[in-house]
């Protein structure tokens, strides 16, 4: 990796964690462009390098976390729902300040349907309406029962409205999945 790329890099993560912490103070409507280039010590000129706006930044920070948790699903496709759970909830603990964030920000349900969209897709592949305990019912209510669930327990574990610990919260949303789909 060269220098630039280094300093690149740098310049985006400085970005990005500004963005977060700025969206964790006020609303996205009243954050700024040069709210960010302050925060981030950075030219207005460097984040319009990489991002057209704010909307195109946050989409991007969307977009990038979804993709990781695309691939923990990937690399846990052959493990039971409580287990792959539980990796994804290490991921969100790691990446705490920008899911909270996003979840609890009045400028942010963005992320809720495009978490919520992702989820669902995640779980396509699981439901089987042809045999088995769902059979004959709808795959698209399913889809949306369990996708609506998950996403929902997600944002009351990271809001503290569920206060288990984190291996129990994934380990009892994983045996509900397990025993459902």
């Amino acid at each position: 990796m060269s220098n630039v790329d280094r300093r690149v890099k740098k310049s985006q993560e400085a970005i990005k964690n500004a963005f977060v912490e700025l969206m964790s103070e006020k609303s996205f409507d009243h954050i700024t462009i040069q709210d960010i280039s302050d925060r981030a010590n950075v030219g207005r000129r460097t984040i319009y390098d990489h991002y057209t706006d704010k909307f195109d930044l946050l989409d991007k920070l969307i977009e990038e976390h979804i993709n990781e948790l695309r691939k923990l699903c990937e690399s846990a496709a052959e493990l039971s729902f409580a287990e792959g759970n539980l990796i994804w909830f290490e991921y969100f603990e790691r990446n705490y300040s920008f899911f909270s964030t996003m979840l609890t920000s009045k400028g942010a349900p963005a992320f809720r349907i495009h978490f919520l969209e992702f989820v669902i897709e995640e779980l396509e592949d699981e439901v089987d309406v042809n045999e088995g305990i769902n059979k004959g019912l709808s795959k698209d209510l399913i889809l949306k029962f369990f996708g609506a669930a998950i996403v929902e327990i997600v944002e009351a574990w990271i809001t503290m409205g569920i206060t288990e610990p984190t291996k129990v919260v994934a380990e009892q949303m994983g045996i509900l999945l397990d025993r459902n789909l």
